[in-house]
């Protein structure tokens, strides 16, 4: 046998064993993130009453706006109220399933079935409300839909939703039972990006009572 013939030869046992190896090893498994957003979610469901206070801030790629926020949910209702901080102007945005209602804007109350939609024409705002309401809580909208990214500690910190991109970026530990809870949350779909910051939130696993906080 000629040198080249050998040194082919050689070659495809290498190739071989190589392909053997890799066979032996698979590739380590991303976890599910259908299954991990569920699971978080049937643990968040024994706190049905929340609500939160902190700041946002949200921006179009061209204006933008900031300020408090103020978010209640309870018995079957919401209520946001948005307060800018130079202005003191405050906005509230409120409802339940059926229709919402956008207070502070002139000169009369908006009406709604698409709260995120009447937030936008009132005040120019971009806050997806119905996204929004599931990220304050480390959950996705449609938990079978949404990609996640490697966990921290366990917990969600690179989340992709109907072209959402949102990140994690701190969380406040446990309390008497309850899960770790987003406290710096930054979301963004081209132009808009959406950024909140927890300074207080309140729990409770009351189901027919109504707003909390």
């Amino acid at each position: 046998m000629s040198g080249s013939g050998r040194a082919l030869r050689l070659l495809a046992v290498l190739a071989a064993l190589a392909l053997g190896a890799c066979a032996a090893r698979p590739p380590r498994e991303l976890p599910d993130a259908g299954r991990v957003l569920l699971a978080r979610a049937a643990l968040i469901q024994s706190w049905p009453a929340w609500s939160f206070e902190g700041r946002i801030a949200v921006r179009d790629g061209k204006e933008g706006g900031s300020g408090r926020i103020h978010w209640r949910e309870g018995g079957g209702r919401y209520e946001i109220a948005l307060r800018a901080p130079v202005s003191a102007k405050t906005w509230v945005l409120s409802g339940d399933s059926a229709q919402s209602e956008l207070h502070g804007v002139a000169p009369q109350t908006l009406r709604g079935l698409d709260p995120a939609e009447l937030l936008a024409r009132g005040t120019g705002w971009h806050l997806p409300v119905a996204h929004a309401r599931s990220w304050v809580r480390g959950l996705a909208l449609e938990p079978g839909k949404a990609r996640l990214g490697p966990l921290r500690d366990g917990l969600p910190h690179l989340l992709e939703e109907d072209g959402w991109a949102v990140e994690f970026r701190e969380w406040a530990p446990a309390v008497d039972g309850r899960p770790p809870m987003p406290k710096r949350i930054i979301a963004r779909r081209a132009p808009w990006e959406v950024r909140l910051a927890i300074a207080r939130e309140t729990v409770t696993r009351a189901r027919h009572g109504g707003l909390v906080g």
